[in-house]
């Protein structure tokens, strides 16, 4: 069972990022929403144990990654505008 942790790790990313993207109202593809998820679960897991919090499971996983991809895409919103 060695490949189970990166293919729930994909999964976890690829759902994190779906439901960020529409939390956020932007629409992206299936390969965007996998890469925000998973940028998403590093953010999210890195101030998870910044401020000393931990999460099991899958679900508390997926919670994690949505929070770090909502954090990641509005990042993206504020920094990547164009200067006017």
């Amino acid at each position: 069972m060695l490949g189970v942790g990166l293919i729930s790790f994909v999964i976890v990313g690829l759902i994190a990022g779906f439901i960020a993207s529409r939390l956020t109202g932007s629409r992206h593809s299936l390969v965007q929403n996998l890469v925000i998820g998973i940028v998403g679960a590093f953010i999210g897991g890195m101030l998870f144990w910044l401020v000393g919090l931990r999460s099991s499971g899958f679900f508390g996983a997926l919670v994690v990654a949505t929070i770090g991809a909502v954090i990641f895409l509005w990042l993206l919103d504020r920094y990547d505008r164009p200067k006017s």
